[in-house]
């Protein structure tokens, strides 16, 4: 017992004459990214939905991350593959957009909700809430309600698309009076 008093008796000393090296804490109200990097990637997110609705496969591929740790997750193309999916790896999500392209397959986003913010200084997010009219998987090509979540990398190459995650939105529950 008085090996750890001694002990605590120590560290109590010489606690004061050691260096602070933890940063402060960051400012909140501090944004990683300046408007007009968020415009630009506003602006990306414009040109991917264009290059989508167009079934532009080189162009998408061109603003997708090359990456086995792409993520698409969407609707598969059947229910027995889990009827909603992650699709990793560039290749992979690819090959998912080639398959939606192959039928009706066009996005409307509310461009007057669509929100773009600064993570890191390397990675920011768009938050879009959008139609998308599909027939893949035997869906019939009706607009549906949909948030699309994608996220943005910064790379060597410019900002890439890393995510894209098509959440529906269920209809709202009917309430019998």
């Amino acid at each position: 017992m008085r090996r750890l008093s001694f002990i605590a008796a120590m560290v109590a000393a010489f606690l004061p004459l050691l260096p602070v090296t933890a940063a402060p804490p960051a400012d909140p109200r501090t944004a990683p990214l300046d408007q007009a990097t968020l415009d630009r990637i506003g602006g990306l997110y414009h040109q991917l939905i264009e290059a989508e609705n167009r079934h532009d496969l080189a162009a998408v591929r061109r603003m997708v991350w090359e990456s086995s740790d792409t993520l698409f997750v969407a609707k598969t193309a059947t229910a027995a593959e889990g009827n909603w999916a992650g699709f990793w790896g560039t290749d992979v999500v690819m090959q998912h957009f080639a398959d939606l392209y192959s039928g009706t397959f066009v996005m409307d986003p509310d461009y007057t909700r669509v929100k773009t913010v600064g993570l890191t200084a390397d990675v920011a997010e768009t938050y879009a809430p959008l139609r998308i009219s599909v027939a893949y998987g035997g869906q019939t090509p009706v607009p549906k309600p949909f948030l699309m979540i994608a996220t943005w990398v910064r790379t060597a190459a410019g900002w890439k698309m890393a995510t894209d995650i098509a959440l529906p939105i269920p209809p709202p529950p009917i309430v019998h009076p």
